[in-house]
């Protein structure tokens, strides 16, 4: 299916998040929830973009063909790879959702969560959720304040792990770090002035893994909330890694100390 070329300039869909590269508008189609609208860059990009195509015609998504300059506009200088998909916007699950999953806990293994604390970036926050779906967490956290928005940035970045990886936004995360504890889960902050290794650390039950912003760390009442503080052994000259890949390290760190039993 050849995309419709658009010679007028042309409005974005009104109400929908531009989703765009290949990758993570590729993950729209492969978890069922297809774009309303597909916008393709016209011309020698058409033919690496036949198989999105093809997704379109299947699902019932409209393709238009647009000029590489009209994307540019739309990704705001962002990489596109020569694809744009508008979707229905990205939402948070609420505090209440949170509650109810735990108290009703169903899965073979016990909560793997991330809590994000103080994480603006979004380009950071979409490493997170794809670290966090990839060692299979069962969601991630955040206040509603002091955080990175669930935006087209996120999505670009996660590669589709936004769109399947609950977000829980809490009103105050002291507060739910404390009801956290009463549904048995165990809170493990990062921090690089710890004395206890990661390593060291039991992931093997109910846990969360806090992570602060990069430089400022956890705030302190978060700091606080925590049961025991943790480090990454760093052997090398840098001081601190990216709090993205740390997510990971620390999130891969449950995984093997999970699967090794």
């Amino acid at each position: 299916m050849k995309a419709k070329p658009s010679r007028a300039r042309i409005a974005t869909p009104e109400g929908l998040d531009a989703v765009y590269g290949v990758h993570a508008v590729r993950a729209l189609f492969e978890r069922g929830q297809p774009p309303r609208e597909l916008w393709l860059q016209e011309g020698r990009a058409e033919a690496r973009l036949d198989t999105l195509q093809e997704s379109a015609r299947q699902s019932g998504t409209k393709c238009v063909g647009v000029s590489r300059e009209t994307l540019d506009g739309v990704a705001k200088g962002a990489v596109h790879q020569g694809v744009i998909a508008f979707a229905p916007p990205l939402k948070a699950e609420s505090e209440e959702a949170l509650w109810f999953r735990l108290g009703a806990w169903q899965q073979s293994s016990p909560p793997l969560l991330l809590i994000l604390d103080g994480v603006t970036d979004p380009h950071n926050f979409g490493a997170c959720l794809r670290s966090a779906d990839a060692a299979g967490a069962h969601g991630v956290i955040v206040p509603k304040d002091k955080a990175a928005p669930l935006n087209a940035t996120v999505r670009k970045v996660a590669c589709g792990a936004a769109d399947v990886t609950p977000v829980y936004q809490v009103t105050n995360l002291s507060r739910a770090m404390a009801r956290l504890k009463t549904h048995g889960v165990w809170i493990v902050g990062t921090a690089g002035e710890s004395a206890q290794s990661l390593y060291e650390v039991d992931l093997m039950g109910p846990v969360a893994i806090v992570m602060g912003a990069e430089g400022k760390g956890m705030r302190r009442l978060t700091r606080e909330g925590c049961d025991l503080l943790a480090k990454l052994p760093m052997t090398g000259s840098v001081s601190s890694l990216n709090v993205s890949v740390a997510t990971g390290v620390c999130l891969f760190e449950a995984v093997r100390q999970r699967h090794v039993s």
